[in-house]
């Protein structure tokens, strides 16, 4: 079936293309279901290095010479970029461009909004039962998300909501803050490198969960902060995507510092960068500390347009294609500490 999403700013229902498509639903159907041990070698950190290369350094970027021709393919708008288009002469460096993001993606003035961490595409989701966009357990177990044994992260996100936002590969693959706040910890978690295509998410392997990650937990209630509560940034990496360097700056991409607990974050700064390709970032809130934004909710629910997510769950979920650094929420005035 087709894999359809809204277009934010125009509402137009448009198909994506599924790159390696055929490719993912053989291994996570096939492959996952007639050979176990050699699915789990194929999902393994090793042999995603291996494909990463092959495809990003090795020889099949021989055959994709014309790389002006594959910026106009991927539909890159080459004025945004800070390099010109001869500048970006490898897939590595078309999907580590960096753009001018302080002029083409503006960011709200409103101290109390939350923002897109990406260029991607959102869903909404709550794991309270009482929401209206509750799907617990759909893409991700939460407990496992944030670390077993992170009970203090555990108990702080009970019954909160969450956002994720699906990089594809045409993407611009830098992540940004999406809260200012203060970095209370930071820790990287091992795991697998399945894909995140959405034929892959609902063949049930909760990629986003089990795949190697990096959790960023902010404490926004701070002077200079967005007053959102705690707001925990999750980097997930997936097949192809060998690293996930942390590259935070305050001024355009210059002087990149490594994320660290006890460091005070400004919104919408460049903070990480996927390497190479595509993969998820995963926003988790606190309960009742902020409103998501109506359009991209009331977007999940569009009955004309076809979602893999929505027949493989069961439940309408249409996703939205957001630009980095525009509004997808705000915080919602709270008394009392965090």
């Amino acid at each position: 079936m087709k894999h359809q999403y809204i277009e934010r700013n125009t509402r137009q229902v448009n198909t994506e293309q599924l790159y390696g498509n055929q490719a993912v639903q053989f291994l996570y159907s096939s492959i996952r279901e007639q050979s176990p041990w050699l699915f789990r070698r194929l999902t393994s950190a090793r042999v995603s290095r291996f494909l990463s290369y092959m495809n990003y350094c090795g020889i099949l970027t021989d055959r994709m010479k014309d790389y002006l021709n594959l910026q106009l393919t991927l539909n890159i708008n080459a004025g945004e970029c800070v390099d010109p288009p001869d500048k970006m002469y490898s897939l590595r460096k078309i999907f580590e461009r960096k753009i001018r993001y302080w002029q083409c993606r503006p960011m709200p003035n409103d101290p109390r909004a939350i923002v897109s961490p990406a260029d991607s595409r959102v869903l909404f989701g709550s794991f309270a039962e009482t929401s209206s966009i509750f799907i617990k357990g759909k893409f991700f177990d939460y407990e496992e998300m944030l670390g077993l044994n992170k009970k203090t992260w555990l108990a702080a996100f009970r019954d909160g909501d969450f956002a994720i936002f699906r990089l594809t590969p045409e993407k611009y693959h830098y992540n940004h803050t999406p809260v200012a706040g203060k970095v209370i910890d930071f820790y990287p978690i091992s795991g697998s490198y399945h894909a995140c295509n959405p034929n892959a998410v609902v063949s049930v392997v909760t990629p986003y969960s089990k795949n190697k990650r990096v959790v960023t937990i902010i404490d926004t209630n701070v002077d200079g902060g967005s007053h959102a509560g705690i707001v925990a940034m999750i980097e997930v990496v997936a097949l192809m995507i060998g690293d996930i360097v942390q590259c935070y700056s305050e001024n355009e991409y210059d002087n990149p510092l490594s994320v660290g607990t006890g460091m005070f974050i400004k919104k919408g700064m460049p903070k990480s960068l996927f390497r190479p390709g595509s993969s998820t970032v995963v926003l988790i809130f606190q309960k009742d500390r902020v409103r998501l934004a109506d359009d991209i909710t009331a977007n999940m629910f569009y009955q004309d347009a076809e979602s893999i997510l929505s027949l493989g769950f069961d439940k309408s979920l249409v996703e939205t294609d957001v630009k980095v650094r525009s509004y997808i929420g705000s915080a919602y005035e709270h008394k009392g500490s965090s």
